[in-house]
């Protein structure tokens, strides 16, 4: 068996896999030895759960800005604060 077709893959390989599966470029190959390397490795699902949860932060942000005027006048009002000091 090539080292290609192992089954078992390091922790590295995996996170490797994890990062590629989040950008969909993983390989089918690369997606079965990420899933069996998960089932028997605690840090490496953790890796993975992290992965997901700043991957739907980032599609799906929650944030909302304050526009321009808005911050320019909080700039100056705590510019005036700070020069009664």
């Amino acid at each position: 068996m090539s080292k290609n077709n192992k089954i078992f893959v390091s922790c590295t390989d995996a996170n490797h896999f994890c990062d590629k599966n989040q950008y969909k470029e993983a390989t089918f190959w690369e997606k079965v030895k990420l899933n069996i390397h998960l089932i028997y490795c605690k840090a490496c699902r953790k890796y993975s759960t992290t992965n997901n949860k700043l991957t739907k932060l980032v599609k799906n942000p929650k944030v909302i800005s304050i526009d321009q005027s808005t911050k320019d006048m909080m700039k100056e009002q705590l510019k005036k604060k700070m020069s009664e000091g």
